[in-house]
């Protein structure tokens, strides 16, 4: 959808304080006012952004919700400022999870809001990696350190699932905040989900583990993320604990390995900057038969695998 923008659409108080009115309620053009306002902010997914946000007012899926846009659907008064208020807070780069409230993940939608780290696309390769390692065990012990939101804990339970053969999963999450969030997500699941540092975390399963998927905090400390709406994810969830962002993987790999059966596998995401040199250092741990790296749909190394030797 493209065309002019919106007289007036929310993006700030008018005199006296109040938000100025929209000045249609035609959804097909607030939501062509939308989009070219988000486009001139910078953010990378506008049209996508502006159609969701339009869907979580109408409060459908965003596939009806485009249904009933293109039927010439018209919004209320209160819909139309609602939306107004919503995509001004976009084009100030709130995340556009924190304004719906949920974000989808792998076939899982999440609650999620300020204090957790979103979960992004690409960690979905760690969910297809672990489910296919373990797609002919009955009833794995699949582990998720790191958990943030509970994003891959819950991808996987919830695949394992669908498929009638459940796995036994458990989470680790050190944040508290970002803990109250994977509980949410978790819980109605089935999922084991546990407070505290994960290189202490559930020793009573040690060796026992089929999988382990881990995405760690990675970011070389002082980096800042190049996206306005990464730099809101909490600090605990993004550095890795040194210069060069590699302390924490390579503690979770150690941990991983205590965790893991023999032939058992983990899976970990890392920094882009990282690849064959933090591969270099878990198949120096010892504790590996085999450490491959692998890159992310872009051609960037993204995430490696391991087996316990």
């Amino acid at each position: 959808m493209t065309g002019s923008g919106l007289s007036a659409d929310g993006a700030g108080p008018a005199s006296g304080g109040a938000l100025p009115q929209p000045a249609t309620t035609d959804w097909h053009l607030l939501v062509r006012g939308a989009l070219r306002r988000l486009s001139g902010s910078g953010v990378d997914s506008p049209r996508a952004d502006a159609e969701q946000l339009a869907a979580h007012v109408m409060g459908l899926q965003t596939g009806a919700a485009l249904a009933r846009i293109l039927a010439g659907a018209r919004a209320s008064a209160d819909e139309a400022a609602r939306y107004g208020e919503l995509v001004a807070r976009r084009v100030e780069r709130v995340p556009l999870q924190h304004l719906t409230g949920e974000a989808s993940f792998h076939g899982v939608c999440l609650q999620v809001g300020p204090g957790v780290f979103l979960p992004r696309p690409e960690t979905e390769l760690l969910v297809e990696h672990t489910l296919a390692a373990v797609a002919g065990i009955d009833r794995p012990v699949l582990v998720d350190l790191c958990t943030g939101s509970g994003a891959v804990a819950a991808a996987l339970a919830h695949a394992r699932a669908e498929t009638g053969r459940p796995a036994d999963v458990h989470a680790v999450e050190l944040d508290p905040t970002a803990h109250r969030w994977a509980a949410r997500n978790l819980e109605p699941l089935g999922v084991h989900l546990v407070l505290g540092d994960a290189a202490a975390a559930l020793s009573e399963l040690d060796g026992t583990a089929h999988a382990v998927t881990v995405n760690p905090p990675y970011v070389p400390d002082g980096r800042l993320p190049a996206q306005p709406e990464a730099r809101l994810d909490p600090a605990l969830a993004l550095y890795g604990g040194d210069a060069a962002g590699t302390r924490i993987p390579l503690t979770m790999a150690t941990t991983a390995a205590r965790l893991l059966r023999t032939g058992g596998v983990l899976t970990m995401e890392h920094d882009e900057t990282h690849g064959p040199e933090l591969v270099a250092a878990v198949r120096a741990q010892g504790a590996w038969a085999d450490v491959v790296g692998h890159e992310d749909l872009t051609g960037r190394p993204r995430w490696l695998h391991a087996v316990r030797a």
